[in-house]
């Protein structure tokens, strides 16, 4: 691809997952970085480097422009040295010089590394720290689920493979066998494995495994399928699944007002039974009378398949070393699902065939007795299936920084009549079908992406963005974040009837939306700047900040109106220890109060403070918990 065509694909789409823009003078960390990203990703083939063009962040509609490079032969050789001599084994990229303008413009173009030499890493950090992949249009610090990813493709071990060091044979369940054995009897009456004994089933299955003393012991995906619950009390306390039932549409924030929770924990095949159960037994269902029957049909709003794929999703692909639960929490208008372990499939590529999973020794289990459908289908299989119902789409949201995925499920049907009639109001915009079903879209979730809109409406990246960008020509929305990190908010002349623009709780997050750390939707991104936070609610407006100001000492306000962009991070991290010996305070606060992004918040203040013992969660044995808040530790 030459250099002009970079700029204008750069122009053209929201996100640009295979082309990096960089203002470069020098060969530096940036810029190895995302050759180190682009080498690692599975599956993406590589990527381009432009330096020398950047982003006119101050136009009213930021584009990017060639800036040029000033010495683009030494640059040229600089990186070449680098990428021979940096990284754990040398990197060969293809480096070009192009004139646009009478400008320089360097392109490096990155392949994409043998999987047997993944992961490419700095010889100077080592792993993880020094490896990275590339997540959407960013380049993000690998983590151990990642680095299994890579290993996984050079046929190494994975961690449901891994001996459970405080198990026995005796924690398998006979009945948990017996159950198996009737699943993939009902799947394949001829499968092979229904004659072998348990024993021979066990090892074929992965689920056991010799340990050093040559004897036989369960492995992690032993006790996840097969364990007693006893054993997985014992050895996995915090894998379970809760189901939580919250009244009205939004967590609860006032600690006066209680849910109803219910904890489930058994051997795999009966835990995605009992939770289909309590999902079903608490849904409001809807009947019909089909032709020739006599009796009505009760349905569940959201369609069964839809609801046991997304179980089977949640359990199959969850990260089983995060010592949390998986949470099904059922608001007013929607069910929503959250589990550990962010996607190991980059997020613009949710519901494309092919698979990555986490936990290959259970996934094949629950493959061959059909309790997952085909490999990388089950995004698209609830799309389709939500799309048939009638129903809005389901949303999806891939969160790094938090290492969790969230599916949400709403029940309200899609393009009825109060959303014919609710559209009518815009018939002077002359909207396409397509255009339509995104601002229904917009008016139930607050907002949408470049990706939504393609799972929307079946779509490309490059259609997708000439679409949003109408709408936001046209006055309806407003565009924010860049790159991947794009999405789109109404505005006034949409004039939705909106739980964000009203100041009511967000029907989509599970915080207040003025304490919302992500925007609805889409994936966190840590590499947003300090002062051009993500969030939806994180636009820092006097309507946000003010209250919490007017509730600290003076002295202290006045520190924290004096901070900039640029301030000492010990200083601000100093700030934080004095605010949490006041009260406890969540990330979302603390991101409005210091004017920074959550994530900048959790990576750069929180976690160095925990790590040297100043600040500790309020609740540590659930690192998720929606209501997680932090304080000081009191000194002796």
């Amino acid at each position: 691809m030459t250099a002009s065509e970079l700029l204008e694909n750069l122009n053209l789409l929201d996100e640009n997952e295979r082309i990096e823009a960089k203002r470069a003078s020098e060969a530096g960390k940036s810029v190895l970085e995302s050759i180190c990203a682009f080498a690692n990703e599975p599956g993406l083939g590589g990527g381009w480097i432009a330096l020398g063009i950047v982003r006119e962040e101050m136009a009213l509609f930021p584009a990017y422009e060639v800036e040029g490079v000033t010495h683009p032969d030494k640059m040229s050789s600089d990186i070449a040295s680098q990428c021979r001599d940096s990284f754990n084994s040398p990197l060969r990229v293809d480096i070009s010089t192009e004139n646009i303008d009478g400008k320089n413009v360097v392109v490096v173009f990155v392949p994409e590394a043998q999987p047997q030499d993944k992961p490419v890493f700095f010889k100077s950090q080592g792993l993880p720290r020094g490896a990275y992949r590339r997540i959407g249009s960013t380049d993000q610090r690998c983590t151990d689920d990642d680095l299994a990813v890579f290993y996984q493709g050079r046929q190494q071990e994975s961690f449901d493979a891994g001996i459970v060091a405080d198990s026995a044979l005796d924690d398998l369940s006979p009945e948990a066998i017996a159950d198996y054995r009737k699943s993939l009897a009902e799947a394949n009456p001829d499968a092979e494995a229904l004659r072998w004994s348990d024993e021979e089933l066990f090892q074929a299955l992965g689920c056991i495994r010799r340990n050093t003393k040559g004897e036989w012991q369960p492995t992690v995906a032993g006790l996840i399928l097969f364990g007693k619950p006893t054993a997985l009390r014992r050895c996995f306390p915090m894998t379970r699944v809760d189901y939580i039932r919250v009244p009205g549409r939004e967590w609860v924030p006032d600690p006066g007002r209680r849910f109803d929770t219910v904890e489930l924990r058994d051997p795999l095949f009966r835990l995605i039974r009992r939770a289909q159960a309590a999902v079903l037994d608490d849904l409001p269902k809807s009947f019909g009378l089909d032709e020739g029957e006599l009796q009505r049909q009760d349905k569940p709003v959201i369609p069964l398949r839809v609801i046991r794929e997304a179980l089977v999703n949640a359990l199959m692909h969850r990260s089983y070393r995060s010592h949390s639960p998986v949470q099904i929490i059922r608001y007013a208008n929607r069910l929503e699902i959250r589990n550990p372990g962010f996607s190991l499939k980059s997020p613009e590529h949710l519901g494309e065939p092919g698979s990555q999973p986490r936990n290959p020794k259970i996934a094949a289990v629950l493959h061959e007795t059909r309790f997952a459908e085909t490999k990388g289908s089950g995004i698209r299989v609830m799309r389709e299936s939500m799309e048939q119902a009638g129903l809005t789409p389901p949303l999806f949201e891939s969160d790094r920084g938090a290492d969790q995925f969230v599916a949400r499920y709403f029940f309200h049907h899609f393009l009825g009549e109060d959303d014919i009639s609710w559209l009518a109001r815009f018939r002077d915009t002359h909207l396409s079908d397509e255009e339509a079903k995104a601002l229904i879209v917009v008016r139930e979730a607050g907002a949408i992406d470049n990706a939504t809109y393609r799972a929307l409406n079946k779509v490309d990246t490059l259609s997708a963005s000439q679409a949003l960008r109408r709408l936001r020509d046209s006055g309806l929305l407003t565009q924010k974040g860049r790159g991947s990190a794009t999405y789109y908010t109404p505005t006034g002349k949409l004039a939705v009837e909106s739980n964000i623009l009203s100041g009511k709780p967000d029907p989509l997050s599970s915080k207040p939306p003025a304490l919302s750390s992500n925007p609805p939707l889409l994936s966190s991104n840590p590499h947003a700047s300090a002062d051009t936070p993500t969030g939806l609610a994180c636009r820092f407006d006097e309507a946000l900040v003010r209250p919490l100001l007017d509730s600290l000492p003076g002295s202290l306000a006045a520190r924290l109106g004096a901070i900039g962009k640029r301030h000492p991070p010990e200083e601000i991290r100093g700030l934080v220890v004095d605010l949490c010996t006041l009260r406890e305070w969540r990330v979302e606060e603390l991101s409005i109060l210091l004017r920074r992004n959550p994530e900048v918040v959790r990576q750069s203040y929180l976690r160095p403070l925990m790590r040297d013992g100043r600040l500790t969660m309020t609740n540590p044995l659930e690192p998720n918990d929606p209501q997680q808040a932090y304080r000081a530790v009191e000194r002796n």
